[in-house]
């Protein structure tokens, strides 16, 4: 049976058999659950929803906001963030177009070169050591400006499979930043070798 220590270096910092505090997420803006264990009491809709982050009337836009800011990998339609600090799991990161646009609005050239790119990042993620997937979703409702997030799941941790992998990210130890500045340039080079230019001013 394999040494849960020798898989990486992630899984030797596991704490197994210990039970991870809730309090990170527990009565969460976002969490069904309140700081009480409940099951949160179900709101009044917003009609009109308030508006975005870039959409008229919200907050200004981080991305177009900051161009360069955590841009690990960059071409001449799409970029990629790394992490914004270490987190429970061996990679967070999400990609967004360069110039401002929703889903529906992006241009075709845009939106023919993300297929390729998700494929891309999946796979420049699982050349992480200890890494057995990845993961990645849409959410829009903090900002208009399309973005989707990229989650790595540790290999062996079965547990952690499915949508609640996010909810693990938040439980779990942090990764030390050296390692994951570590794997953070692991993706940004795997990216590279099919194109576009990594910022290094940013690993």
């Amino acid at each position: 049976m394999t040494d849960v220590r020798d898989l990486s270096p992630f899984h030797a910092r596991l704490p197994i058999g210990e039970r991870m505090p809730a309090d990170e997420v527990l009565g969460g803006d976002f969490f069904p659950i309140g700081a009480d264990g409940q099951v949160v009491p179900i709101q009044v809709p917003e009609v009109p929803e308030p508006p975005r982050n870039g959409e008229p009337g919200g907050g200004s836009c981080f991305r177009c906001d900051n161009p360069d800011r955590g841009v690990i990998w960059r071409d001449e339609h799409w970029h990629v963030r790394g992490p914004h600090e270490p987190s429970g799991l061996p990679m967070v990161l999400h990609m967004a177009p360069n110039e401002h646009a929703t889903l529906h609005t992006m241009g075709p050239e845009v939106a023919a070169a993300m297929g390729t790119l998700i494929q891309r990042v999946a796979v420049g993620i699982g050349e992480i050591p200890g890494v057995a997937r990845t993961h990645f979703s849409r959410w829009g409702d903090g900002s208009e400006h399309f973005h989707l997030w990229f989650i790595a799941r540790p290999l062996g941790m079965m547990q952690l499979r499915g949508p609640m992998l996010a909810v693990w990210d938040d439980l779990l130890p942090a990764v030390p930043e050296r390692e994951m500045r570590a794997n953070t340039r692991i993706v940004a080079e795997a990216l590279a070798a099919g194109g576009g230019e990594v910022l290094e001013a940013n690993l």
